[in-house]
Order: C-alpha cells, then sequence, then structure tokens
C-alpha cells in the first residue's frame, strides 16, 4: 500500500478466522507499524487499537488527523487479534510506504 505523507485513510486487513465461523468482532483488532530497518516482533507499546469495518477486515485511520502520523518511508504493517479463545495471534500483514 502506497500512501501519501499528507493524506489520513485507513490501512485495512483481511482477517480469515480458524477454525471458520470464529467471531473475532468482540475484540477490537491491534495494529503495530515498525519501520523497515527495525527488526523483530512488535514491543507492548508498538500497538495501536483500531477497529474492525465488517467481520473480516481491520482497520486503523493513518495520517495527520489518524491515530498514528507515520514518516516518510516503508513500514512494517502487524496487526494482533486476541480471539475467544486462549490464542493471542500476530502476524506480520504487509508493508506501507509513505511518500
Amino acid at each position: 500500500m502506497l500512501i501519501p505523507a499528507s493524506s489520513t485513510e485507513y490501512v485495512t486487513v483481511t482477517v480469515t478466522a480458524q477454525p471458520a465461523g470464529v467471531d473475532l468482532t468482540g475484540a477490537a483488532p491491534r495494529f503495530a507499524f515498525l519501520p523497515d530497518a527495525r527488526r523483530g516482533n512488535p514491543t507492548a507499546a508498538d500497538w495501536l487499537t483500531g477497529e474492525w469495518d465488517d467481520a473480516d477486515t481491520a482497520r486503523i485511520l493513518v495520517g495527520p488527523d489518524g491515530a498514528s502520523s507515520l514518516t516518510r518511508g516503508a513500514w512494517h504493517v502487524w496487526i494482533e487479534i486476541d480471539p475467544p479463545n486462549d490464542e493471542l495471534i500476530v502476524r506480520q500483514a504487509g508493508t506501507l510506504t509513505i511518500t
């Protein structure tokens, strides 16, 4: 995904529940944006609370008027989902480039 630094818009991640039919919408999705040069998993301070757009699409508003104002460069997008069981799922969901 490519977003100009002056734009405020949603970053979305499609989430597929396993097993199928598990309702994930009871807990808000959380996002982390790590700069390209940083390796490793997000820390507790990196997470930002997003929302569900629908049953399988998580989103968060980024940009000057959003939850996070990212500087120009490449960012690794991470998502954390806490389904209604013993799991806590953390995945790298893609790359976001701010121009």
